[in-house]
């Protein structure tokens, strides 16, 4: 993570680089955490709602406010400035995120380590991978192990007793469900409504399915297709020991091309190399054909349109307003409560984008001065509009608080998006800007002898990398 090297940079007497965002007390997090904030490009978020010729319900915008706020965990995670959002990026997975004594490898997490909740701590380093949600109503049990039953069981575990959050009011823990659930697979053009192959497959797609569904050698009742059910979701809901070190849940094979590290505690990057466990504990006695086509199989079965997203002005303004339509229903209802969320959340977001603006310390940047110092004072006009706001609903002032909200819903139609637009070519949104800044970070972290962080941010996209196996050996 970023944040964490920056402030090793500026205890080091080092002249402070401007405008790398932090948020919260970095210095909690162990030195080498990466939380991969800087990725120019997050998973993209389909809403089952919203592809169905639908829109997102009140409850389901104010889960996606909830699951990105920090007030929802406890002490550690909170003061750091993690939320939910942060393994799981548009409720997705985080295959970057690393946090040294809690992590063996990049995209796995131990949730019983002593850092968050002390109590939960059980002396072992057990981390697990970090998965994906997309479709998690279609999934149950949760768990790696299957251990629990509901997803609402599974939400309060994870706040409760796994980052030591308050007990969540019933509302919010109902709207975080709500949110969750609405998140769906990425569509897939290669699979029909059966999660059979469609016609525009492969002929070594088609061989590989068939062998999916081929009766292994030495057990003719069981065949990939057994527990990774096509017709299902690719799962069986149960829990099996596939010589992994215990019983864990099917995962299912949807979207999978983006979900890497593989299996449940992320030992495996590549499907080849699943494909090879599966071999070897089974004995299935592939031939390099085989394998090829199988692992062909399964990469159109794994397969998503758009995977990403660029990160842009566009795409941070629609989820600061997404989250703000919950005060449209929070101040007529004098719901201080969810308009204290709102705004601790809103601001958050508002300020990390303002950081995306360098200001006129940073050397990184020179051209475009006047843009971004506009863009950046109208952001932090924003945040002060938004505290405005909680200030207003603290003191029973709800008239003051509607009348402050459409001030923000006037200014979010031209002059907050058109200023931000105008600054962005000169902002970290431009990949030569973003090089530019985070190269001078890690000079300055060579030179203050500290470890300079791997600038992930700068490399291939995830989906290009961890999409396509490596070709079998033949």
């Amino acid at each position: 993570m970023f944040a964490v090297a920056i402030n090793l940079v500026l205890a080091s007497g080092i002249g402070p680089v401007a405008a790398f965002p932090l948020s919260g007390d970095q210095s909690v997090l162990p030195a080498g955490t990466e939380l991969n904030e800087d990725a120019m490009y997050r998973p993209t978020e389909v809403f089952h709602s919203e592809a169905s010729g639908g829109f997102k319900s009140y409850q389901v915008d104010l889960g996606d406010l909830a699951f990105n706020s920090p007030t929802l965990l406890g002490g550690p995670a909170r003061r750091t400035g993690m939320s939910c959002g942060t393994c799981h990026v548009n409720g997705a997975g985080n295959a970057r995120l690393y946090v040294p004594g809690m992590s063996t490898r990049p995209g796995n997490f131990d949730t019983t380590g002593p850092l968050f909740n002390p109590k939960a701590h059980n002396g072992v380093l057990d981390p697990v991978r970090i998965p994906s949600l997309r479709g998690a109503r279609y999934l149950a049990p949760y768990g790696h192990d299957g251990r629990i039953a509901s997803l609402r069981e599974f939400v309060r575990n994870v706040i409760v007793n796994e980052f030591a959050g308050d007990e969540p009011s019933p509302a919010v823990l109902d709207a975080v469900v709500a949110y969750i659930e609405d998140i769906d697979f990425l569509r897939n053009t290669s699979l029909d409504a059966r999660g059979r192959l469609t016609s525009q497959s492969s002929e070594a797609e088609r061989r590989g399915e068939a062998i999916f569904a081929r009766p292994f050698p030495h057990d003719p009742n069981m065949s990939c297709a057994t527990c990774h059910v096509p017709s299902e979701g690719f799962v069986d809901h149960k829990q099996h020991n596939v010589g992994s070190g215990g019983l864990f849940k099917t995962p299912t094979l949807l979207n999978a091309d983006f979900n890497a590290p593989y299996f449940h505690d992320g030992r495996f990057d590549r499907l080849d190399q699943v494909v090879g466990h599966f071999e070897r504990t089974y004995e299935l006695a592939l031939t390099p054909q085989d394998r090829s086509d199988l692992i062909a199989y399964l990469v159109a079965v794994g397969d998503g349109l758009v995977p990403l997203d660029r990160e842009g002005v566009t795409a941070r303004l629609k989820e600061i307003n997404d989250f703000a339509t919950v005060l449209d229903t929070a101040i007529p209802a004098h719901d201080v409560a969810v308009i204290d969320l709102a705004v601790d959340t809103i601001g958050r977001e508002l300020r990390d984008l303002t950081e995306q603006f360098p200001d006129r310390r940073d050397p990184t940047v020179s051209d475009g001065l006047h843009e971004r110092l506009a863009a950046r004072a109208i952001l932090k006009d924003t945040v002060i509009l938004f505290r405005r706001i909680g200030t207003a609903a603290a003191a029973g002032r709800f008239d003051d608080a509607a009348a402050e909200f459409a001030r923000y819903r006037k200014l979010s139609v031209v002059a907050l998006p058109q200023l931000l637009s105008n600054a962005q070519q000169w902002s970290l949104f431009n990949p030569m800007v973003h090089r530019a800044h985070y190269a001078a970070l890690w000079q300055n972290l060579r030179q203050a002898g500290k470890p300079a962080p791997v600038p992930t941010a700068l490399a291939v996209p995830i989906a290009e990398t961890t999409a396509k196996p490596a070709p079998a050996e033949r």
